[in-house]
């Protein structure tokens, strides 16, 4: 279902009394959880089978050390393990992607995130077990299947040895997975290791990661990399939307070093604090996929403000492009600054001046400026219009001509600038501004849910014996007469024109992944039907009403559909105790059947079990 998201808050925290007795969170133990059989909440047996650097390539798809080179600029130094593989392209994306902008005057140590299209349509080995891991994450947690993500530890400080007089090196990560914050953490305890020892730790830190557990939803996984010991758990599609459940100490945690209590969300308050007077705006603009770049002063920012807007509308999953980070150098760069077209559905985080010339066209532009420790009342702003933005220099702010369709939210301004004045705790703001987006978008997607339920053919006009029934389209204006009655007003407080926003929403990208999403799901539950009442059905009695060829004909087809049945990404316990039963059925009537001879028998055995 795509309400069943990932958890919503990242931390425990003390709720102050000001909050009118409503929780900021719910939270309960991930050992609580009774998780739906085959969601991994112990070792799976597949993992029995896997090769060296599996384990590894679950998590990582290489680990690159990125160098400037006087005469070279950025260049990928090291790539570990050494048979991993990266075309030019995707090198070239990781050298400018994993340095700040020369403007941004970045020394010391710097984390940020970035974003790049896989340059070439690489199949792993792990293709179909990492399907049957990746089923039960929420739609926000699955693995890329056209990008990667590059999880950066930038350093730059003073060396008077070498001619530039700076040292400057990042580590990267580079994975299919977004889990942010682990991999940020993750790196605070490689990176460090890394600039003080060099290329034998980074080796020894592969064998480490090589030889976790696979990141299976639903499991508390303890995981040990040099020296230290992370424990985490990953969330899935069945926990809670709203809910963190946070991993708790037990009595053989003593070499555990880090519990982390989320994987991938972001401080969203911290992120939004410039701009909170907009929050709903923004909420709008990337409900709709609407094109968003966000001007920030480096990349830490820029990546963690990118992330915040794309995760502002989970549990719904966001199905443009978005880039954290994004350079003058990007493979993609004259694609999504051409003024001969509009601008594309993505959202974009830059730090380069240039930028603010070169986006001038786009329609909806945040600035960010530096991000602070919200201990004082924001200023209200108003939305700016786009001629005022000239330079990155401009004010922070939003710059936009975008009229929104629902009515100002005052109350959560409010409750969040109470927050700031009483100095709640920062972790407890997090958890307000997430409840509310959550709230916010589920109102908006229930009406949805239930219409596009009501699609769904009634059981009993499944047969057995013809294929299974279609989903009914969707029609949008028999849509738009159920929000009449059962619309967002039944849970939302918030007025203005819910209509509009909903026809807007039916012509953008999230509606598109969603939609296929919800109709992939929904036809595989058909199938699913489909199958168990070939299983109600006697074989036995039908195959004793035809001819030996009847019965060939009728085996081979009941053999076409076991084997698209498995070639699906259905539950895959569900499907093999269906088809299970529904072989043995088979095999039992075609053997208690004197008509058909062996051969024919030993024929369709092999169909089966081959």
């Amino acid at each position: 279902m795509a309400l069943q998201g990932p958890e919503e808050v990242g931390e425990q925290v003390e709720e102050p009394e000001d909050l009118d007795d409503q929780d900021a969170s719910s939270i309960s133990p991930a050992e609580e959880i009774t998780l739906p059989p085959g969601t991994g909440g112990d070792e799976e047996p597949e993992e029995a089978f896997l090769l060296p650097w599996d384990r590894f390539s679950s998590w990582l798809h290489c680990i690159c050390v990125v160098g400037f080179d006087l005469e070279l600029g950025q260049a990928v130094e090291v790539i570990y393990p050494h048979h991993s593989k990266l075309s030019e392209k995707e090198k070239t994306s990781i050298c400018y992607l994993s340095f700040p902008d020369s403007n941004s005057g970045c020394l010391g140590d710097t984390q940020f995130c970035f974003r790049f299209r896989q340059g070439s349509n690489r199949k792993s080995s792990l293709g179909c077990f990492l399907e049957n891991t990746d089923r039960d994450a929420p739609p926000c947690l699955k693995r890329e299947q056209g990008h990667y993500y590059g999880y950066v530890y930038f350093r730059q400080v003073r060396d008077k040895s070498l001619k530039r007089g700076y040292f400057q090196k990042s580590l990267v990560l580079i994975s299919k997975l977004p889990y942010v914050t682990f991999f940020h953490s993750l790196l605070k305890i490689m990176a460090p290791e890394y600039f003080e020892k060099q290329e034998p730790c980074l080796e020894a830190a592969c064998n480490d990661i090589d030889r976790w557990p696979t990141p299976h939803p639903g499991r508390v996984l303890t995981l040990p990399i040099m020296g230290v010991v992370i424990k985490v758990r990953i969330p899935t599609c069945y926990d809670k939307p709203g809910t963190s459940q946070l991993v708790q100490s037990a009595q053989g945690d003593s070499l555990v070093s880090i519990i982390l209590p989320t994987i991938h969300e972001v401080d969203l308050f911290r992120c939004f604090y410039p701009v909170f007077f907009h929050i709903q705006m923004l909420w709008e603009l990337v409900l709709l996929g609407e094109a968003l770049v966000v001007m920030a002063p480096s990349p830490a920012e820029s990546s963690e403000t990118v992330l915040a807007l794309v995760s502002c509308v989970s549990p719904l999953r966001y199905c443009s492009d978005f880039r954290p980070y994004f350079t003058i150098h990007d493979s993609e760069f004259k694609e999504y600054t051409t003024r001969t077209q509009a601008p594309p559905s993505v959202i974009l985080g830059v730090t380069n001046p240039f930028f603010a010339k070169t986006l001038q066209h786009w329609p909806h532009i945040i600035r960010i400026g530096d991000m602070k420790q919200a201990g004082e009342v924001a200023k209200q702003m108003k939305v700016k219009k786009l001629k005022n933005l000239k330079t990155l220099d401009s004010k922070p702010g939003v710059y936009t001509a975008y009229k929104p369709y629902l009515n100002k939210d005052e109350e959560i301004i409010k409750q969040l600038q109470k927050g700031v004045q009483q100095k709640r705790p920062s972790a407890a703001q997090n958890a307000i501004l997430r409840r509310y987006f959550l709230e916010l978008t589920q109102s908006f997607i229930i009406p949805l849910e239930r219409y596009v339920a009501s699609l769904m053919p009634l059981q009993k006009s499944i047969s057995p014996w013809k294929s299974p029934p279609h989903l009914q389209p969707f029609v949008q204006p028999d849509f738009m007469k159920t929000l009449e009655k059962a619309g967002p007003q039944l849970t939302s407080r918030l007025k203005g024109d819910w209509i509009g926003l909903y026809r807007h929403f039916l012509k953008s990208p999230n509606f598109d992944g969603w939609f296929r999403s919800r109709k992939r799901e929904m036809t595989q539950k058909l199938e699913a039907l489909h199958l168990e009442a070939l299983c109600e059905e006697d074989l036995q009695q039908r195959i004793q009403k035809h001819t030996e060829v009847e019965v060939v004909d009728l085996v081979l087809k009941l053999k076409d559909k076991l084997v698209s049945t498995n070639s699906s990404k259905m539950d895959c316990v569900q499907v093999r105790s269906v088809v299970w039963k529904l072989q043995q059925q088979v095999s039992v009537a075609l053997l208690r059947c004197g008509e058909l001879q062996m051969a024919s028998v030993a024929v369709v055995g092999d169909l089966f079990w081959a």
